[in-house]
């Protein structure tokens, strides 16, 4: 269906009769002839009223910013120094010979545009932060990014199923956001977390390509990329293996880019997790960032420095270096801040080597550490880095944790402010995650990823050493963002109930929770495999804003908090009678 109105003049469109509708931007009287932007859609249309059309021009005098309007008449060419080549319409203009007033507007709480307005505001107001260009924007390319995912898996023969919205809390890593039932009084649905469970039973049922543009929920502490609810894009392919999804997911993103930048893209790199912590320190590595980490235990294990001997030697502990290019201009106040930030990190402290000439060791070489290591070790360090007159050093010795942390820390600040990091898009696939880690505070397991992933070996369920079994998880990362993760699922069902009971889950918990599930697996599950991206993050990474608020129309804030609709809010008491719940609400 056409539209009554225009929303795209241009030079094609001199000399014809058009109605355009849109909000007043911009009223201006010049000499008795009144101009008017009005915004239309993604464009700035100008219209012009002359004072011998009296009807339009007493409308016209009278109105304001955000009224709405209706506007009929020829289009001309602008004069030349009166183009704008910044719009669409920039090149012409409708002489208006006929105006309707659609609606008035109270004085908007800010003007459109400024990007300068209290958060808060912003999200009150949200209908009139969205009326701005960057908002326009911004879901016009969410729009399109998701109009590039469906198109591709539509292409590649997959089926787009919706999944339950309502179903079973399961351990997924956060907390539920949970449903009371009034049918079955005390009993809960939960929010899903992710479509996990039901798309690896689509595969069981024989449903070989599921994908599903999915809304999420988790209740946890959020971040500017985390929000309660979010749009996931989930995938699920049957009789697959870890190298069939990588092809099809790089496939995916080398047009999501065409597409919506116009941009190609070549290169996915591979690097296994525990290579990825080695080298970086971390599993979401930015590969922009030239720095890396170097162990060099080999080269101090006779020197007399405390902080390193203390960490020769010990199970679970690094000494490593970091060469940074071009270091030596960091002052002393930089170094301090770059040492507080370590020490935030749990570090105790930050040692260096300033290179300003690696061949002069008493001279071109300045350090408050150098006494206790001698000309060379310094040599051998230097060697090992591939530093060179200039550069600077850092070290850390300490918990593998701790060195990991801070050093991953230092490489990513360090890379934004020495300008080491190149505009580029760098794609990243780490593998091989452990399946297990302990949860913090106890010696209790959880699942890394989740308790469906597939180990690397089924065997090594038996291992005495639970926590370096490897798991077939996989990660995306883009810039140092991750941007999905996925696995290859367990398919055996004495797999799974291994799983769980290495998670330390007893046999009623076991049946109770996932006892359907286990039941689905006994009847000829296909070995599966998928991978979920966050929809939100994505959008945000393509449009380098700094926060996911940016790219979803209605965001909550960092406290769960919807501004506009002022949700959560109370309920009634016939509602809680309704639901079969009383509030607690004894004071202390």
């Amino acid at each position: 269906m056409e539209s009554l109105y225009e929303y795209q003049i241009n030079q094609d469109s001199v000399g014809k009769n058009v109605t355009v509708a849109g909000w007043v931007s911009k009223r201006r009287d010049h000499g008795g002839v009144i101009f008017i932007d009005l915004r239309i859609a993604n464009n700035i249309i100008q219209a012009v009223f002359n004072p011998e059309d009296k009807d339009s021009f007493i409308i016209a005098e009278r109105l304001r910013n955000e009224y709405v309007v209706e506007v009929s008449g020829i289009v001309r060419e602008r004069s030349k120094e009166n183009i704008n080549k910044n719009l669409i319409s920039g090149n012409v203009e409708i002489v208006v010979d006929k105006i309707r007033l659609l609606n008035e507007s109270k004085t908007p709480p800010f003007s459109i545009n400024d990007l300068s307005v209290n958060e808060d505001q912003r999200l009150k107001y949200r209908y009139m932060d969205m009326r701005g260009e960057q908002l326009q924007k911004n879901m016009r390319l969410r729009s399109k990014l998701v109009e590039s995912i469906r198109n591709f898996f539509y292409s590649h023969d997959f089926i787009d199923i919706e999944t339950p919205v309502l179903t079973k809390t399961t351990p997924e890593g956060a907390r539920d956001y949970l449903v009371p039932s009034r049918v079955h009084p005390g009993d809960f649905y939960a929010l899903p977390q992710s479509p996990q469970i039901f798309k690896q039973t689509l595969m069981i049922g024989g449903i070989d390509k599921y994908f599903q543009i999915a809304r999420c929920f988790r209740d946890e502490d959020l971040r500017a990329d985390r929000q309660p609810e979010f749009t996931q894009l989930d995938v699920e392919l049957a009789f697959a293996n870890e190298n069939i999804i990588y092809a099809l997911i790089e496939e995916l993103f080398k047009k999501i880019f065409k597409d919506i930048l116009n941009e190609s893209i070549i290169n996915f790199e591979n690097i296994s997790y525990s290579d990825a912590l080695n080298k970086y320190g971390c599993d979401k590595p930015d590969l922009r960032n030239p720095l890396v980490i170097k162990d060099i235990e080999g080269l101090v294990d006779k020197c007399e420095f405390k902080v390193f001997s203390d960490h020769l030697n010990q199970k679970d502990s690094r000494i490593v270096a970091l060469r940074v290019p071009g270091g030596n201009k960091l002052s002393r106040k930089e170094i301090d801040e770059l040492t507080k930030l370590a020490i935030s990190c749990g570090a105790k402290g930050l040692a260096y080597l300033k290179c300003d000439s690696i061949s002069d060791y008493d001279n071109g070489i300045i350090s408050p550490i150098k006494k206790f290591l001698g000309p060379d070790v310094v040599n051998n360090i230097i060697k090992l880095t591939g530093s060179a007159s200039g550069d600077i050093i850092f070290f850390s010795a300490d918990k593998t944790n701790v060195v990991n942390a801070s050093m991953s820390t230092l490489i990513k600040k360090l890379g934004e402010d020495l300008n080491l990091i190149k505009p580029a898009w760098k794609f990243l696939w780490v593998t091989n995650y452990p399946l297990f880690e302990k949860i913090e505070g106890s010696d209790k397991l959880t699942s890394l990823h989740h308790p469906f992933t597939s180990p690397l070996r089924d065997e090594d369920l038996n291992s005495n050493d639970i926590l370096n079994i490897k798991s077939r998880a996989y990660d995306l990362v883009l810039n140092g963002n991750e941007i999905g993760g996925g696995s290859i699922r367990i398919h055996n069902p004495l797999i799974q109930k291994k799983v769980f009971e290495l998670l330390n889950l007893t046999e009623d918990e076991i049946e109770s929770k996932f006892g359907f599930f286990i039941e689905a697996l006994s009847y000829g599950c296909p070995p599966h495999g998928g991978i979920a991206f966050g929809i939100d993050r994505l959008a945000m990474l393509l449009l380098e804003a700094n926060s996911i608020r940016e790219v979803i129309a209605f965001p909550k804030t960092q406290s769960s908090s919807c501004l506009l609709t002022n949700a959560p809010s109370s309920i009634s008491d016939l509602q809680l009678e309704e639901l079969s719940l009383k509030i607690d609400s004894t004071e202390e």
